[in-house]
């Protein structure tokens, strides 16, 4: 024998309410926020890196890989639309690369 299961009222708009918030995360934009967020912090953390590979190099290699380590830096704040850094950076490779015998 099976049971015959009414839904009540209040499991009803539940429901609703469940299913409304689903269709507009996917459809309403909750979705590209949350991939725009992800992708900022990606985006942050491969600066992060890059910092890091920048002064293994200044610190381990010559000054021709310390040019074009801040070189990678300076694009990792520019594709992370970090301006204050992009320009600090942009001192710095400038500043390596003369110093690599390197001129713009």
């Amino acid at each position: 024998m099976t049971e015959d299961k009414k839904t009540s009222p209040t499991q009803a708009i539940l429901g609703l309410v469940i299913l409304a918030a689903g269709v507009w995360y996917f459809f309403g934009g909750g979705m590209e926020k949350q991939a725009d967020k992800d992708l900022r912090a990606i985006e942050k953390t491969v600066a992060s890196e890059a910092v890091a590979e920048y002064q293994i190099a200044k610190r381990n290699g010559s000054a021709m890989d310390a040019c074009a380590q801040a070189g990678l830096v300076s694009a990792s704040y520019l594709q992370a639309k970090d301006e204050e850094n992009y320009k600090v950076w942009k001192i710095t490779e400038k500043s390596d690369c003369k110093a690599a015998g390197v001129s713009d």
